[in-house]
């Protein structure tokens, strides 16, 4: 079973529902889990402009771990940094680079002309890693 369960998680609500499953995976499989935010950037012709800056993306990693820690979870996390067109590849480094063998992550659902010019951060880190990869459904419920 998961031994080693790599969480990407954003600022949006679907960060909470990832941890959430996870973190109920990771206390019944007895396994470990890393949190990894991506704090991403854009590309202009000028320049790279970061998305957010340094206290909010340690923000979204720190909430992150303390609820997986609360619930009982050995974790940690590290922030990783990326262009926007990277996030997929810094997920699947991170999950490599520890020995994830399972990586829980939020769909982020849009429209099939933008996922076809765009492709999904989740469908591109299944095509790109060896590990398992889990999709955590947006809580609707408001937990």
């Amino acid at each position: 079973m998961f031994q080693r369960i790599l969480l990407a998680v954003d600022s949006g609500p679907t960060g909470r529902s990832v941890v959430r499953l996870a973190g109920d995976l990771a206390r019944l499989t007895g396994a470990r889990a890393r949190v990894v935010h991506v704090a991403a950037s854009s590309a202009t012709l000028a320049a790279v402009v970061p998305l957010e800056d340094d206290a909010e993306a340690k923000l979204v990693l720190d909430e992150a771990v303390t609820s997986l820690r609360d619930a009982g979870v050995e974790a940690d996390g590290v922030v990783a940094r990326a262009l926007t067109t990277q996030i997929a590849a810094a997920v699947s480094a991170a999950a490599e680079e520890w020995n994830a063998d399972l990586i829980v992550l939020s769909p982020h659902h849009r429209g099939a002309l933008e996922a076809l010019i765009s492709p999904r951060v989740s469908d591109a880190v299944a095509h790109s890693t060896r590990a398992a990869v889990l999709l955590a459904p947006e809580d609707t419920a408001g937990h």
